[in-house]
């Protein structure tokens, strides 16, 4: 399975949770299609790029999302990257085990925008964890907006 950049019914709101793949961290965030708005949840720990599947399921539990949207953190000349493997193997991992439609959305500076978003929000405070949860929320944004456009 490939990870599809949007679902073929355009027309019909849903809820996501998007995702920011780390291999050390993983940024979490949720939104909805019929405002095209996202907000940060978390960041979950990973170890060698696995989350604790048991604190993702929760998340999934609470926010009962109709799609996942993980980021595909392309080269920036467009290549793939292991990074970028690797997050395509989560996004299959997650549909394998929660049954929900994976879409990819490309996530080229994705996090550098979210570290200006927290440091401009924190008065020069970087917050590691925030710019992950912020990256996934950039990235669903994004993803919303693509929707729209199509």
């Amino acid at each position: 399975m490939t990870l599809e950049s949007f679902p073929t019914d355009r027309n019909t709101p849903v809820s996501a949770l998007a995702f920011d793949f780390g291999t050390q961290r993983i940024g979490v965030a949720c939104g909805q299609s019929l405002t095209a708005t996202a907000e940060a949840v978390t960041v979950l720990s990973a170890k060698d790029g696995i989350p604790n599947w048991d604190e993702l399921g929760a998340l999934i539990d609470e926010w009962q999302p109709d799609l996942f949207v993980v980021g595909l953190p392309f080269n920036l000349d467009g290549s793939e990257s292991e990074l970028f493997r690797r997050a395509v193997k989560f996004g299959n991992r997650l549909n394998g085990r929660f049954h929900k439609p994976i879409y990819g959305m490309d996530e080229r500076l994705s996090s550098r925008a979210a570290l200006e978003k927290v440091v401009a929000s924190s008065k020069g405070k970087k917050k590691k964890a925030a710019i992950d949860a912020i990256a996934a929320q950039i990235i669903l944004e994004n993803w919303f907006a693509e929707l729209k456009n199509i």
